[in-house]
């Protein structure tokens, strides 16, 4: 398994760094500030994921081999890849980038004051968010090179959810007691990472005219199939497709 998403990634890393955009007149100005926002704020917790990545790494947790290691090594690279991407579109859009927000600071404390398993169900969520975000400003936007990006970004999200998912998948396995307490755990963590995505980007939903609570039922339909994937039931739509279609 680990073999497979450690070429998936390898084949992935050798894709170049799209340009900037450079068609952003055809974003109504009316949404291109609170958009401007909500972009910083993804890129600034899309570069935070390496610290983690090196306390898995020391954890040795079980049934993680090498080709794990090289994987998540190369998936903290793809976020930053991100984050580079993002910072394009800020830039484009005449925002500045943050050094710190207080969203992306709860995210950090949250997985610093938990253990690794509950530490890793945080990152898990964050992906959640990053894909049904990043999929539904895509489909606002319609075209350009931003709505492409995004739909890019959000296609790699998906597969990060998935790989994220195989981890948990081997580490609950088949044990009664282990599946309801991740079951347990998962929910409280991603429904209150949902409300506070909800929260936090409420002007730009709005700006957008996006329903708020619309926005919640697509991110929570995630959160579901990241349940299903990781107990083993089998999936009939992927992440990304079911981001998409949401």
């Amino acid at each position: 398994m680990w073999t497979h998403w450690r070429r998936y990634f390898e084949n992935h890393a050798r894709r170049p760094l799209p340009a900037p955009p450079s068609d952003v007149d055809g974003i109504p100005a009316a949404w291109r500030a609170p958009l401007c926002a909500s972009l910083a704020r993804f890129q600034l917790g899309e570069g935070g994921e390496g610290r983690i990545a090196r306390e898995v790494l020391r954890a040795e947790l079980p049934g993680v081999d090498a080709d794990y290691c090289a994987a998540l090594g190369l998936f903290v690279k793809e976020e930053g890849r991100h984050a580079r991407i993002l910072a394009g579109m800020v830039r484009a859009l005449g925002g500045q980038l943050l050094r710190r927000h207080w969203s992306e600071r709860l995210f950090v404390i949250g997985r610093r004051l938990l253990g690794l398993r509950l530490k890793l169900l945080v990152l898990l969520a964050a992906e959640v968010l990053g894909l049904g975000f990043y999929a539904l400003l895509s489909r606002r936007l319609g075209a350009g090179t931003i709505a492409e990006q995004l739909r890019e970004i959000a296609d790699d999200e998906g597969m990060h959810l998935e790989f994220h998912a195989d981890l948990f998948r081997m580490l609950v396995g088949q044990r009664r007691a282990a599946r309801w307490l991740f079951r347990g755990a998962w929910w409280s963590i991603a429904l209150l990472a949902c409300a506070v995505l909800v929260v936090d980007h409420r002007r730009t939903l709005a700006a957008l005219g996006v329903s708020r609570a619309g926005t919640l039922v697509r991110l929570l339909r995630l959160v579901a199939l990241v349940d299903r994937r990781v107990l083993g039931a089998p999936l009939v739509v992927g992440f990304s497709a079911t981001a998409r279609a949401a």
